[in-house]
């Protein structure tokens, strides 16, 4: 049996991620130095770093497609290399640009969507009526029900964005991690995004990567910051995102103002 599903579920109840000493190389590069990390059940992190600081790479770690030099990851009661990772990935979603870029683009929006239910990158499996009637209600819930029909490389890049997302909630996953999912959107399209993953109500432990204070909103508890692939500050929002930690992270001095539960980086 799977660990962290059925009789073993208790395993995993308080604790879904756990990263120990994990270091990664890659091409004869470190990207990440000596990681910890910690989320229990009920908390939403943010990532923050500068481009380059191993954010993805930290993320590709946990879904299990990158595996670490040293260390080892824990995610929802499975330990890596003692567990199917074709099955644990069945419970998380990943929505990451890494993942569209590997979209095969002459599919449909619902048929990108649909995919995230095999957790495969295009569609090789036939769905039933329900997995249709699920995908496109996801569609409708990010906005996207008129897009059905539309191939995916026709669409802007709000809309993949959004396509990507409901992707990942295809398998009502037990944790979804959001990559970098407002890059290239301009402040509208942004700000309902974001608004929508208020919304979503999907129960999932969330993991958002980003380089901008901005974006974290009022549903993030806590905070993850690296530099170079090394931690900087971790731990609840209100403690992680000071004005001296963001200067440690992206070397130039930033003063954090906070209004309505939601942060603007002023940098000097």
């Amino acid at each position: 049996m799977l660990k962290g599903l059925g009789s073993h579920e208790s395993a995993w109840h308080l604790n879904v991620l756990e990263l120990h000493d994990v270091s990664l190389v890659l091409e004869g590069t470190r990207v990440l130095r000596h990681m910890d990390w910690t989320i229990r059940k009920g908390q939403h992190w943010a990532v923050i770093g500068p481009n380059g600081a191993g954010k993805t790479s930290l993320l590709r770690v946990v879904n299990g497609y990158l595996w670490p030099t040293k260390g080892h990851a824990t995610v929802l009661g499975n330990r890596f290399g003692a567990c199917d990772l074709r099955e644990v990935r069945k419970l998380i979603g990943f929505a990451s640009s890494f993942m569209s870029e590997k979209t095969p683009p002459e599919l449909t929006a619902l048929q990108i969507v649909l995919s995230g239910r095999f957790a495969s990158i295009g569609l090789y499996d036939h769905p039933s009526a329900r997995e249709v009637r699920m995908a496109r209600s996801l569609l409708r819930k990010t906005g996207c029900l008129q897009l059905a029909r539309k191939a995916y490389h026709t669409l802007s890049q709000g809309e993949k964005q959004r396509i990507v997302i409901a992707r990942a909630l295809m398998n009502s996953p037990k944790l979804l991690i959001l990559d970098e999912s407002c890059a290239g959107l301009d402040l509208d399209a942004r700000e309902d995004l974001l608004n929508r993953l208020d919304a979503l109500g999907t129960g999932a432990t969330l993991i958002f990567a980003t380089h901008r204070v901005e974006e974290i909103s009022p549903v993030f508890t806590h905070a993850l910051l690296i530099k170079n692939g090394t931690t900087v500050a971790c731990g609840p929002k209100n403690k992680a995102l000071t004005s001296k930690n963001l200067t440690k992270t992206f070397r130039h001095k930033v003063t954090v103002a906070r209004s309505k539960g939601r942060y603007t980086a002023i940098v000097s």
